[in-house]
């Protein structure tokens, strides 16, 4: 079967939202839009291809053109995402036209691998499950000591408010300041405010006497909510408001529509695989494929030889790390 394949431009940003929506795989990272969010605040090129039949979309490729001078450079299907790869038909022709685009390196998250490319089904997990019909049945659906942690939470006394694009900026300082303190860069503020200004987005924040405590920007798609940035700060956990931020979220997101919580991709074997799985999340192995001219590029924190990039990150005074974080982090993808 042939396939013609092209890059899309603003114009198809219509039919291939519409494409997108109508397939069973499908994430919101296989939208346009989150394309051109990446390419808006990050400044790393977007090369979305499709691939028509009979002028028809079969099927699509979203694809970031990361550069760095830390990371290297290479093409990320799809760029700062866990998803993203071949969505559709016609993967062998989108990726022959992804080795065409002259990048020493190509990372596909999802879809199908292709032959020969080296596959890594062991490093991430994804946790998704149905929500439930109501707060009390969200709450039996929890595992029973994580229960008992969520009660104490909910009488704790915090409050729970939820915005869009004026609410970035009170997110921005609570997520900084969380990865800041796990050893990583935040990445720009533009990219957050250009993914809830394009896509079906909001920020949910946990206050604590006025103080924002923790806040996440989550992504809603096809009836699923994606708690996709958040983080607490130091003041967080005992107030347990990261608890409080997601058991809010879920019954949010169960008013807004939402049937299914997906809680993200966790290294397997951390902490936050262990948190997500406390939640009565079951992790499932996530495969991502590479291939690379060379030696491809490593960006996993976990990796030994950047143990000690990490420790002296979470050591540098905040506002440092707000100045610097962005510059790093937009070459992460």
């Amino acid at each position: 079967m042939t396939f013609a394949v092209r890059k899309a431009t603003a114009a198809d940003d219509a039919a291939i939202t519409a494409f997108v929506r109508a397939q069973p795989a499908a994430t919101p990272f296989h939208l346009p839009a989150w394309s051109r969010a990446i390419e808006r605040g990050c400044r790393q090129r977007a090369h979305y291809l499709i691939a028509e039949r009979d002028g028809a979309i079969a099927g699509v490729l979203p694809l970031t053109e990361m550069r760095s001078p830390l990371f290297g450079n290479a093409l990320v299907s799809a760029g700062f995402a866990v998803d993203g790869g071949v969505l559709g038909e016609g993967g062998e022709a989108l990726v022959a036209a992804a080795c065409a685009l002259g990048l020493p390196s190509i990372e596909l998250r999802g879809g199908a691998a292709p032959v020969g490319w080296a596959v890594d089904d062991t490093t991430y997990l994804g946790f998704v499950r149905p929500l439930a019909a109501d707060d009390e049945a969200e709450l039996a659906a929890i595992p029973r000591k994580q229960r008992a942690e969520m009660r104490k939470a909910l009488a704790n006394e915090l409050e729970v408010v939820t915005g869009g694009a004026e609410r970035a900026g009170e997110h921005y300082v609570v997520y900084a300041e969380s990865v800041r303190n796990l050893g990583t860069p935040v990445f720009p503020r533009a990219l957050f405010r250009a993914v809830l200004e394009t896509m079906d987005a909001d920020v949910l924040t946990v206050r604590h006497q006025g103080r924002a405590v923790a806040s996440v920007l989550s992504l809603y798609f096809n009836d699923i909510v994606y708690p996709y940035w958040g983080g607490g700060t130091a003041a967080a956990r005992g107030l347990r408001a990261n608890d409080r931020m997601y058991f809010a979220l879920m019954s949010h997101a169960r008013a807004r529509g939402c049937t299914a919580f997906d809680f993200g991709r966790s290294k397997a074997g951390t902490g936050a695989a262990a948190f997500k799985k406390n939640w009565g999340f079951e992790g499932v192995p996530l495969a991502y494929a590479k291939w690379s001219e060379g030696a491809a590029r490593e960006i996993n924190p976990l990796n030994p030889k950047y143990a000690l990039m990490v420790r002296t990150w979470q050591r540098l005074p905040l506002p440092l790390a707000n100045l610097l974080g962005p510059w790093i982090s937009r070459g992460l993808g």
